[in-house]
């Protein structure tokens, strides 16, 4: 279909990276588990059917995270400001995730896709809330950075206040399930608890026993 994806990304560099995960963490670990949650956001948007895929990063991904990815640099400014320049610059049907939620499939997309792929969607907007108040995921069928700019970022009430912005824009909204960020260890804990048996859950069982002073078992964070 018609879609551009594009994932907001920082350079998983210890101490510049998901620093209210330390403590527990050490900063290598907590670099450690996001890169393993921006490698797992790009692999499952690798499964979608867009046209084009664009990682907008803060610093230099390595070569697997760019593979089948257009590289290109965040804007300057606020975040709102970062996010209203890929609107700006997008030329059709437009989506845009972070890459704190390591938990995200497929199916956290399909109603989007399935909308947008019909021959008359319903909805002009897509938003998935985050458990925090912000939001993990927006959707413009028509991008355009002015519904961005200008809205309060990183607060409790971002999601809530980015959704009164395309409201009043006019827009019909759907709303995709709310997820949880990975913002601090808890966050972590509870994700991993949401998808057992996973990369992401095995890495976050080393990293607290790293964190508790356990020995370490062979395994991601090693």
């Amino acid at each position: 279909m018609d879609l551009t994806v594009a994932v907001i990304a920082k350079e998983c560099v210890p101490g510049k990276v998901k620093t209210r995960l330390s403590p527990p963490l050490t900063p290598e670990a907590a670099a450690a588990l996001a890169q393993l949650s921006l490698s797992r956001t790009l692999n499952t948007l690798r499964l979608l059917r867009a046209r084009h895929r664009v990682l907008v990063m803060d610093g230099t991904p390595n070569a697997l995270d760019a593979a089948q990815f257009t590289v290109l640099p965040q804007a300057a400014g606020g975040l709102d400001e970062r996010l209203a320049a890929i609107c700006d610059a997008a030329t059709g049907p437009l989506l845009i995730v972070g890459m704190d939620t390591p938990q995200l499939s497929t199916e956290h997309v399909a109603p989007l896709l399935r909308d947008w792929s019909s021959d008359a969607p319903r909805h002009e907007a897509w938003l998935g809330r985050a458990t925090d108040g912000g939001f993990w995921a927006l959707a413009l069928l028509r991008p355009d950075g002015a519904l961005l700019r200008g809205v309060p970022m990183s607060t409790d009430t971002t999601g809530a206040e980015q959704l009164a912005r395309l409201a009043a824009a006019g827009l019909s909204v759907g709303m995709l399930p709310e997820l949880r960020d990975m913002d601090h260890f808890s966050d972590a804990l509870q994700i991993a608890a949401e998808i057992p048996g996973t990369d992401f859950a095995f890495a976050v069982d080393e990293a607290s026993d790293l964190a508790k002073g356990e020995p370490l078992r062979a395994g991601v964070l090693r």
